[in-house]
């Protein structure tokens, strides 16, 4: 796995404006600084989730279930690139395209690693056939597996400690989005390109 500590991210307030930039390092060195992140969710037919097991070696959470594939758009990057980046490098996937659901701000402590996750977070939603071809960097991922995002919900909330702390946060944007002027990034057009929507936190 290749290092991103030193990639830049943009440094945000808490509606979104952007303030600065710094790298992942520093962004999530205690008592971190709040800045762009997003998560996607990819669905399939059924309505399942596809969740992955974070590898051992992730420095913030390791080894804990979460979304389909996390990450950082760079400063001034769209959140369609940078997800569809992230997709391919984490997942082996191909491109897709993705509708953002809803923000999720938040903070939380890894008590292992003492690093800190203080997230402007679009939770990106992108539908995908059954068959799906996914090939996951095992430097990234130890394990995939589908679930129904409600019965989710209530493990989450039986043994929270197997799961990443924004998770619930981020399936919780899910289902309850049902905005039916819902933003659709196609894969590879600039975010900043598609009309204003505020994110519901």
């Amino acid at each position: 796995m290749k290092s991103r500590e030193g990639h830049l991210v943009e440094l945000v307030d808490d509606t979104g404006h952007v303030l600065g930039e710094a790298t992942v390092a520093a962004a999530h060195q205690a008592p971190g600084r709040l800045h762009r992140a997003f998560s996607v969710l990819l669905v399939d037919p059924q309505g399942r989730v596809l969740l992955q097991r974070r590898a051992a070696v992730k420095t913030r959470f390791p080894q804990r279930w979460a979304n389909s594939c996390c990450g950082h758009p760079g400063p001034r990057q769209s959140l369609a690139e940078a997800a569809n980046r992230r997709l391919g490098e984490e997942l082996g996937a191909e491109p897709v395209s993705l509708t953002e659901v809803g923000v999720y701000l938040y903070y939380a402590e890894d008590p292992v690693t003492g690093r800190v996750e203080f997230e402007y977070d679009h939770v990106l939603r992108a539908d995908v056939p059954a068959d799906v071809t996914l090939r996951p960097d095992p430097d990234e991922v130890d394990e995939l597996r589908w679930v129904d995002p409600v019965r989710l919900m209530t493990e989450i909330e039986a043994d929270p400690r197997a799961y990443a702390p924004w998770l619930g946060g981020v399936v919780s944007r899910l289902l309850h989005s049902g905005d039916p002027a819902g933003l659709t990034i196609p894969s590879g057009v600039p975010a900043d390109d598609a009309p204003e929507r505020s994110g519901g936190r």
